[in-house]
């Protein structure tokens, strides 16, 4: 058996070791997660459509099937069998509602997994339901008028983040270990700076994503989870690489990145970042965080560079590129649901910012296009270039400290006051989705608020392990809380 205190405390190796030990079953931690998600979510709002019936049974069948392996030479073929999971409702489980955040996709219920949902659920982790996200997954805060805001569980005046704020939530407040959750642009190490977790961007190419580029923002969006601990992001994410190339090129990688992570890395160059690529102003917190985060690099004996304010690349043609392909692939997106229901743009439920990039991305032509990913492939060049310099850079996730929920309002009937606080609020994520290089989140260190205030540190395309060896070695050295700790 297994209690909700001592269920909350575990990571999901944790879980997956008790599991295979026989401590408690599958079925067991499965309750336990609903009587989490039951208790908890009304107030956070991180769990959207459930199946809470069906995860039950197909923890019960798993659980006589573990019982078979014991008393036979068969065993599973995931870790990580048998633990509760959820998926962010930007990605397709058969059979369950998919809002994508938007008014436009009420009573919309795909017939097939997505090619990632695929994975997890033959890897046997058991699907309770879908987690909050953004209208499209096109913002910085998890606050859809569809869906309605999703809290953060250190303190729920703040936003989670975006777009993976549901599925960062969750695994903060402890109703799962992990949680599936993607990057377009910052999705997975945003949310994961504003609630305490360890959230890694995989290399493009190196995981599972479908196989049209509009489904994956031309190789800029990749998925993998949030978690509690390193060594969770490296078990998941050997469930999701590839073992042959998909759409994209195929980055060298370890047999196992879980494994991999029990070396330290060798002694590293890390280039700090402390101005804003863009001219915007970094709040003086966020650059305290990141020179408290070089220190530890330096104790560890990393060698650590001040850029003094010389930038890695010009990030104005590559974000530029990136917003074309984003607002492009936006305009996909809402035009077949457009199409599907009968209804035109202009009068469709959709929030006024996601409107105004459908609208532009409907005008952009195919030499855009290419001219778009050619400005995006010489930046990758540039970027891999400066690694050979430096391996590492390390900068603020964000410019700004957790925001207020309500402060960054997409519907905003001001469009120059969402954009200009958007600007604001962002900068240094974005790049490594329009270069395809791996770029991860660490919580060490907090805010004057006691909120945590994420650390990202990025590498050169493939380097994803590398990157898992520094978390890893950072981890121990400065352990962080696995769970939120809410103001008293």
């Amino acid at each position: 058996m297994i209690d909700s205190h001592d269920y909350r405390q575990l990571d999901a190796l944790d879980q997956a070791a008790g599991l295979k030990a026989g401590d408690f079953t599958s079925r067991e931690l499965v309750e336990a997660a609903i009587a989490e998600c039951e208790r908890l979510n009304p107030e956070l709002n991180a769990v959207l459509s459930t199946r809470f019936e069906a995860a039950l049974d197909e923890a019960d069948g798993l659980d006589k099937q573990m019982a078979f392996s014991a008393s036979s030479s068969s065993s599973s073929s995931s870790p990580l069998a048998g633990l509760p999971f959820l998926i962010k409702d930007l990605s397709a489980f058969a059979g369950i509602a998919q809002s994508n955040g938007s008014r436009l996709f009420t009573d919309y219920t795909p017939e097939q997994h997505s090619a990632i949902v695929r994975r997890f659920v033959d890897a046997g982790l058991i699907v309770l339901g879908k987690t909050n996200t953004p209208e499209f997954g096109l913002t910085l805060t998890t606050e859809p008028q569809a869906l309605g805001q999703c809290r953060n569980p250190w303190n729920t005046a703040y936003s989670t983040g975006g777009s993976s704020g549901g599925a960062a939530a969750a695994v903060a407040a402890g109703i799962v270990p992990a949680a599936h959750a993607t990057d377009g642009g910052g999705s997975i190490r945003i949310p994961a700076s504003c609630c305490g977790l360890f959230g890694l961007k995989p290399s493009r190419g190196l995981t599972v994503t479908e196989a049209k580029l509009g489904e994956c923002w031309s190789g800029m969006s990749v998925g993998h989870v949030v978690s509690r601990s390193v060594r969770d992001s490296a078990a998941y994410l050997d469930i999701i690489k590839l073992d042959t190339p998909g759409l994209f090129a195929r980055p060298a990688q370890p047999a196992s990145f879980l494994t991999s992570i029990s070396s330290a890395p060798e002694r590293l160059r890390i280039a700090v970042q402390t101005t804003h690529p863009l001219g915007e102003q970094l709040d003086p917190e966020c650059v305290r965080v990141i020179e408290q985060t070089a220190a530890l690099c330096a104790d560890l004996g990393h060698e650590v560079v001040q850029l003094e304010g010389r930038q890695p690349v010009d990030y104005k043609p590559a974000v530029s590129a990136m917003n074309r392909l984003i607002s492009l692939h936006t305009w996909q997106a809402v035009s077949k649901r457009l199409a599907d229901t009968g209804q035109a743009l202009e009068s469709a439920e959709m929030e006024t910012s996601t409107r105004m990039m459908a609208a532009a991305g409907q005008s952009i032509r195919a030499d855009d296009y290419v001219a778009a990913l050619d400005t995006l492939q010489a930046t990758a060049q540039q970027m891999q270039a400066f690694h050979a310099e430096f391996p590492v850079i390390l900068s603020p996730v964000l410019n700004k400290v957790t925001a207020e929920l309500g402060w960054l309002d997409m519907n905003s009937e001001d469009l120059s006051e969402y954009v200009g606080r958007y600007r604001a609020y962002s900068g240094f994520t974005a790049l490594y989705n329009g270069t395809g290089q791996p770029s991860m989140s660490i919580p060490l260190f907090r805010d004057s608020r006691g909120l945590p205030c994420g650390s990202m540190f990025s590498a050169g395309w493939g380097q994803d392990a590398l990157l898992l060896q520094l978390a890893q070695q950072l981890e121990v050295a400065r352990p962080w809380p696995k769970l939120a700790e809410p103001a008293t």
